[in-house]
């Protein structure tokens, strides 16, 4: 009877756990579809000026000829392709380093200020000293992705291993273990939640980076045709590369909610 009543109790909280979810999905299709309603009701009853504001159909259309003539979705992949491969450059640069500092005591206290220093430095103030220094080309565009967020990222993240259980070292060492069993075994799987945490923050900055970057150095990508769109006035392109922006953040930032499911334990 007791074990009866712990399904039905259970089976009622996840009917209702359920439900929410149902729930806060309408809600959010609901909200955007208002929003989109009224953005086009503003922009056909002249609330607003569909030159500057554009419309939602204007953006369809838009969207259409900037396949068929624009090569829109070459664009996109360049963006793309600059946005992941400077995430994936902080993240490995980031471990190696935070792995570095963590093996060093006098390494980390030698680099304490100056990654600081760096993470304090407005990014944007770098990408025209990277264009002198490398050329406008892809390489510059993904260093300035990367300057976006490793910094912070190296800091973060020795921190994370640093507050790891200090007994929990003192006895592997105890029991014969090496520094590199105690890296494996205890720091590494104690940050695993403080990695997906920085992979969800640093997935965003490195898009943020890249953009800055196309905006000064580039002749394609998202952020180019954000310039040359305001540039000429072409206000569509203008607002339907930041639309076509926040899919992608939002995009990449599910594959992470992914990866975080399947290897972080639910509890």
């Amino acid at each position: 009877m007791i074990n009866e009543n712990i399904s039905a109790a259970q089976a009622a909280y996840l009917a209702s756990h359920r439900f929410h979810k149902i729930k806060i999905c309408l809600y959010r299709i609901l909200i955007l579809f208002a929003f989109l309603s009224l953005w086009e009701s503003s922009a056909r009853l002249g609330w607003i000026d569909d030159f500057i504001f554009s419309s939602p159909s204007k953006l369809i259309a838009c969207f259409y000829r900037m396949t068929t003539e624009n090569a829109l979705f070459f664009h996109i992949a360049i963006t793309l392709f600059e946005t992941l491969a400077s995430f994936f450059l902080v993240m490995a640069g980031s471990l190696l380093i935070t792995i570095l500092l963590w093996y060093s005591k006098s390494l980390t206290e030698t680099l304490d200020p100056y990654l600081v220093v760096l993470n304090s430095l407005p990014k944007s103030a770098l990408a025209p000293l990277l264009i002198v220094w490398l050329g406008a080309n892809y390489t510059t565009i993904i260093l300035t992705g990367v300057s976006v967020a490793i910094f912070g990222t190296i800091l973060n993240l020795y921190i994370g291993f640093s507050e790891v259980d200090e007994e929990k070292i003192k006895l592997i060492r105890t029991l014969g273990g090496s520094k590199n069993q105690a890296l494996f075994k205890v720091i590494l799987p104690a940050n695993r939640a403080n990695l997906i945490g920085l992979m969800k923050s640093n997935i965003g900055l490195c898009l943020v980076g890249v953009i800055i970057g196309e905006f000064i150095a580039s002749k394609c990508g998202l952020g180019y045709l954000i310039i040359y769109g305001s540039q000429v006035f072409k206000l569509d392109w203008v607002i339907l590369s930041i639309f076509i922006l926040c899919i992608i953040a939002i995009g990449l930032y599910g594959c992470i909610r992914l990866l975080e499911k399947n290897c972080i334990p639910q509890e």
